[in-house]
């Protein structure tokens, strides 16, 4: 054993810091690969725990890599050699939740398929949604500012957080855990945290902004002929339905497609071939009115050439059928097989034009290969999956290069909603300035100048 894992261990005790080979593998890499087996794996219960365990690492200089659910896809939460992996997952569960505030107080290890529930159960809305929900953390989420499912009602993680508790990397406890949505003393601490990465503090408790929750949902799954018809009905929505527009989701036909005919249990919603689709949804809080603006809508959109065709659901079984589709996105592994993942933002006039542009560069450089396109249009965010065929390794940094180059060619974003980790670094200023980043590096080096909280993920110092 190393010094600091025997400080730790006699600080913390065996039950939560565990050495070597007796970490588990789930504990030595998120999603992305390869494997890396840290000094020790920290379990902490308490923030005060946290807290210890940040305060020795720094006396040693021992690198900390803070973690959630592990299902990031940027390397993110992958450990570093050396250093001590500080998994959250022990540290979950609902405090409180305030009705007069509208507000959740809730330990970051929680996972955010709970949070949503806990807040059902208590009649309000967190209105953040992604496909990794049963497994991801709210932590993760917080330090990764995630978007999901309906950012163009609700927007980022950042918009949904009242108040943080952090631990910073010398073992400081930052204690912020606010629950007035008017607070305008002096800098607002929570946003240096949030989308950081766990670069510049470890979250330990958060304080989220609650929504009344709907009483009403429309949903309808769209057939247009092109782009043009997209971005009409986007502005469309935006005003007929104002802002009961909960979500509007598009696919183009290499997404359709593909999961219409091999993914698991997928209803294929209409009947014929259009050249782009939507899933378009509502949330409202009067059925006597909601459903029928909904539908009137629809008509007047069809009436008008918008949309070709419609399923409108019926049920919630129809409006789960229709999330099933787009959400079959886990199953590229099994369709696809090797394959590679991009989270990119752009300019919403701009996609159609770049999803064609990607498609072409892919086949001139991989004859053959498919490029799948979908994503939460109506915020600027699409993503793009990639497969070259006949290599047993995906070329990673060739396809990355297609893709993010056509990204910066068009002044758009390397990172949507996944964050930076180490696999987009090396594109990292295809999306920001220099004085940016510089910037990015200050704040780093004033709060965490010994470099052990994540260090390598965002930026190179």
């Amino acid at each position: 054993m190393t010094d600091v894992v025997t400080a730790l261990t006699q600080a913390l005790g065996k039950e939560i810091v565990c050495a070597g080979d007796d970490v588990p593998a789930r504990n030595r890499r998120d999603w992305t690969a390869p494997e890396v087996l840290p000094l020790a794996l920290v379990r902490p219960r308490t923030t005060e725990q946290v807290a210890t365990a940040m305060r020795l690492c720094h006396e040693h200089g021992t690198p900390v890599v803070p973690q959630g659910g592990l299902t990031g896809l940027c390397g993110g939460g992958r450990p570093v050699e050396g250093g001590i992996a500080l998994s959250l997952e022990r540290m979950t569960g609902v405090e409180e939740i305030d009705p007069a505030t509208a507000s959740m107080t809730v330990r970051s290890g929680t996972p955010l398929e709970a949070v949503q529930k806990a807040a059902d159960e208590a009649g309000f809305l967190c209105p953040l949604d992604l496909g990794a929900r049963g497994s991801c953390a709210i932590g993760g989420n917080l330090s990764t500012n995630a978007g999901g499912n309906r950012v163009i009602r609700y927007g980022m993680t950042r918009e949904m957080v009242l108040g943080l508790e952090v631990v910073l990397p010398d073992g400081t406890v930052v204690n912020s855990l606010n629950k007035m949505l008017k607070n305008n003393a002096g800098y607002d601490l929570k946003q240096l945290f949030i989308g950081s990465e766990g670069t510049l503090g470890v979250i330990t408790r958060a304080v989220l902004r609650l929504w009344p929750k709907p009483r009403t949902v429309s949903a309808a799954f769209c057939g247009l002929a092109d782009f043009d018809a997209v971005l009409r009905l986007l502005d469309e929505a935006r005003g007929g339905l104002g802002a009961t527009l909960s979500a509007f989701e598009v696919m183009w036909p290499s997404f359709y497609d593909l999961i219409t005919a091999h993914a698991t249990g997928v209803r294929t919603p209409l009947a014929g071939r259009h050249g782009l689709y939507v899933l378009l949804e509502a949330q409202g809080s009067d059925a006597a009115f909601d459903d029928p603006r909904f539908e009137a809508f629809l008509e007047r959109m069809m009436e008008e050439g918008v949309i070709e065709d419609a399923a409108v659901a019926q049920s919630q079984g129809d409006i789960k059928a229709f999330w099933a589709l787009r959400d079959a996105v886990a199953e590229w592994d099994q369709i696809l097989g090797g394959h590679v993942g991009y989270d990119i933002g752009l300019p919403t006039q701009l996609m159609d034009e770049y999803a064609l542009a990607c498609e072409q560069a892919m086949e001139a450089r991989f004859p053959g290969a498919t490029t799948v396109c979908f994503g939460h249009v109506g915020d600027g965010n699409l993503h793009v999956v990639a497969h070259a065929p006949g290599h047993e390794v995906q070329p990673y940094d060739e396809i990355s290069k297609i893709v993010y180059g056509l990204v910066r060619e068009r002044g758009g974003t390397v990172s949507a909603e996944h964050g930076i980790g180490t696999l987009k670094k090396p594109y990292f200023a295809y999306a920001r300035t220099p004085e940016e980043i510089a910037l990015m590096v200050t704040l780093k080096r004033a709060i965490d100048p010994k470099n052990i909280l994540n260090p390598g993920k965002i930026l190179s110092l």
